[in-house]
């Protein structure tokens, strides 16, 4: 992988929203990725995590392992208990600091303890404020949300899986995408803050962008006037346009979607009758006999491995591409080669090569500048020391190695927190007793039942 150096990265005085505060309250996908992307471009993000064991996201076992590597790097950590008095004064300092306040509590909790957008903007009227929620405003509002249940409610589920098996998509991609228009929103709300002085709320939500995602088949539907199929029996527009496999039974994606890549594909593969077939030169004479097309095709891509079958393609620009798991891809020639990973490290101790934004600014990537935080990785910054209501002057990856005012219990959590996630339990290892086991109960019902009342959200 490429060095992330000045050379290959933007630096961070060049960075688009250098300059930027961003109070963070928010767990799970959605609100952690849209403050991952501010931070990626720039923006000083304070992730506001709970007392003691801090996000419960951190602990989630399984698939959801992932997810705070994924989304929390470029952050600062502070922890405060947002609901209690003892902290009230520091949270609010924060906020009447900030430029912007990302949160996914469930709908009507932060107006509950005070947080909502009008009690902020009396103190500070340059607030933008984006909230991440499971639906905007409608009948569904007040509903609890989960990718999952937005992929059923909306059909994504149902064009993803086979007839009668609705499947969820192998990410979460309404968490993700609903995070970054909750970016989109914030972009523009600073544009419009430039010129009014004002800030103002911007939300964001999981269904209406799951309905985003299928609009074509929404418009598809109405225009043909027949049922939908799902993506696995959908009518054929192109009669190249699947899966293979080779000599030795691995899985390949090839395709022709136009007539020259048509004849490049018989001419590359020897397909020579197919080629000179008159019934075959247009398109859908092509998808009227596509399993003989197939047929023929398969028996020629069973001579040749995979690294042949992708050679000859890319050769003659054929679309092609082995079918890869989600690991291969931090040994991919082309991801290591480019600089699009970064190495980032956790608090266990451990690395792990997760992809930066897939965009370049005059070629260079906005780089990894600090690791995922431990949990008040940062409070003598912002809770603990004198208060820091400015955007910091250092380098938010650079931290004091010891911490003057941390607590008692923040220096035994520190002491204990390698060893906690590399176990990966449900309970930190420094909660014992009806402590550990109340904090796995709750954790467990988080990723069994979805948002409950100690939860930061009605989304992910």
């Amino acid at each position: 992988m490429l060095e992330q150096g000045e050379s290959s990265t933007v630096g961070a005085e060049e960075l688009p929203l250098a300059g930027i505060r961003v109070i963070e309250f928010s767990h799970m996908v959605m609100g952690p990725s849209c403050g991952m992307i501010l931070a990626d471009l720039g923006a000083e993000v304070i992730k506001v995590e709970p007392r003691g064991a801090g996000d419960k996201t951190r602990y989630l076992p399984g698939s959801g392992s992932g997810l705070f590597p994924a989304f929390n790097r470029n952050k600062q950590s502070v922890q405060l208990d947002i609901a209690e008095a003892a902290d009230r004064d520091v949270a609010l300092s924060l906020i009447d600091s900030a430029d912007v306040l990302l949160e996914n509590f469930r709908v009507g909790k932060m107006e509950s303890m005070g947080y909502g957008y009008e009690d902020l903007a009396q103190r500070n009227p340059r607030l933008i404020y984006c909230s991440l929620k499971g639906f905007l405003s409608g009948p569904y509002g007040q509903r609890t949300a989960l990718d999952e249940v937005v992929q059923m409610l909306g059909g994504l589920a149902y064009m993803t899986g086979p007839p009668g098996q609705p499947l969820r998509a192998g990410a979460s991609v309404n968490d993700i995408m609903g995070g970054m228009f909750g970016v989109i929103g914030v972009l523009s709300a600073l544009r419009v803050r430039e010129r009014t002085g004002e800030g103002q709320v911007i939300n964001s939500a999981l269904f209406e962008n799951n309905a985003f995602l299928v609009g074509t088949h929404m418009a598809q539907a109405q225009i043909s006037g027949e049922p939908l199929r799902p993506m696995p029996t959908r009518r054929a527009t192109w009669a190249v346009y699947d899966i293979f496999r080779d000599k030795h039974d691995d899985q390949i994606f090839v395709a022709a979607v136009s007539d020259g890549q048509w004849h490049d594909l018989c001419d590359e593969f020897d397909l020579s009758q197919l080629a000179g077939d008159p019934e075959l030169e247009t398109n859908q004479g092509r998808v009227d006999q596509r399993d003989r097309i197939h047929r023929e095709l398969q028996a020629a891509l069973s001579r040749l491995d995979l690294a042949e079958i992708e050679e000859k393609c890319t050769r003659r620009g054929l679309p092609v591409a082995p079918v890869n798991t989600p690991a291969d891809l931090t040994t991919d020639a082309h991801l290591v080669a480019s600089g699009a990973l970064a190495s980032t490290g956790l608090p266990s101790g451990d690395q792990v090569d997760v992809p930066l934004l897939p965009l370049t600014f005059g070629g260079r990537r906005l780089g990894l500048r600090s690791d995922v935080p431990t949990p008040g990785e940062h409070n003598n910054r912002y809770r603990d020391g004198p208060a820091d209501t400015s955007a910091a002057d250092s380098d938010p990856g650079q931290t004091a190695t010891t911490d003057p005012f941390a607590t008692d219990t923040d220096v035994e959590e520190s002491k204990t927190w390698k060893d906690t996630l590399k176990k990966n339990q449900w309970a930190p290892e420094f909660l014992t007793g009806d402590d550990a086991k109340k904090y796995a109960e709750e954790t467990a019902a988080t990723v069994e039942e979805g948002v409950k009342e100690t939860d930061l959200g009605n989304s992910k």
